[in-house]
């Protein structure tokens, strides 16, 4: 080994310069870019049924309470309460109806089955897809899905959705969509699988061949797959 030496200041701004830019010159190409693909892909089609269908439910929701708050001996202020935390209800349910029927709704719903055993659900596997081009676009990717605050700095906002997301239908109908078991599969498996596509290309670049950043691709995400189902299968029988 070279001896160890401290580095000149000169240096050590050089590269922290460097690197800096790198990464700003990521987020403006590569996650920018692909935050707007999975924006375009969840808002199309439009969903106007759904739509239209919700719209009317909130309107005879509205009605109802209207028509009743004089009725009752209910405070007003509890009726508008009520009324609101009903109307904020559908409006979660319309805003997921139109995710799961979208373009990539129907990506997600496709790939579910081979992630189901990991504990994902389709949005999860969304993101998995997503992050092949740079693993930071797995977080832009679930807060488009989950519906984040987009004026959130701080990410909290991410955070609670995924606390509070529960499944709308199937068999797990009413269950929390992340668990810290679940949440624990789903990080094993961010780190284990492929970096980037950019690595992918680098490791073509320098082998001069294809099967070497194929094997690469292929291995990780085999592996990644095995360890997080393990996890998740083992920790589901010890009852976590």
């Amino acid at each position: 080994l070279p001896p160890y030496r401290v580095p000149p200041l000169q240096s050590v701004l050089k590269q922290t310069w460097f690197k800096g830019e790198q990464y700003l010159r990521k987020m403006g190409t590569t996650i920018l870019i692909a935050s707007v693909i999975i924006w375009v892909l969840g808002y199309f089609p439009r969903g106007e049924k759904i739509e239209a269908d919700y719209n009317a439910k909130m309107e005879v929701v509205t009605a109802n309470y209207n028509n009743g708050a004089s009725s009752t001996g209910i405070v007003q202020s509890q009726i508008t309460d009520i009324r609101n935390k009903e109307l904020d209800s559908l409006n979660k349910e319309k805003q997921l109806l139109k995710q799961e029927f979208s373009m990539i709704g129907r990506i997600g719903k496709f790939i579910e089955p081979a992630i189901a055993p990991l504990g994902f659900d389709w949005r999860m596997g969304v993101s998995l897809v997503a992050g092949s081009a740079a693993k930071e676009v797995v977080i832009s990717t679930m807060s488009v899905l989950f519906q984040a605050d987009p004026n959130d700095e701080t990410g909290q906002g991410l955070v609670k959705r995924l606390q509070t997301a529960v499944y709308s239908s199937g068999p797990k109908k009413g269950l929390p969509v992340f668990t810290p078991l679940i949440a624990l599969s789903f990080m094993l498996f961010i780190l284990i699988y492929f970096p980037c596509i950019a690595v992918v290309v680098a490791i073509k670049n320098e082998s001069g061949k294809w099967k070497w950043p194929m094997f690469l691709a292929i291995y990780t995400t085999i592996m990644a797959w095995g360890v997080s189902f393990m996890v998740f299968q083992v920790g589901t029988l010890l009852g976590y």
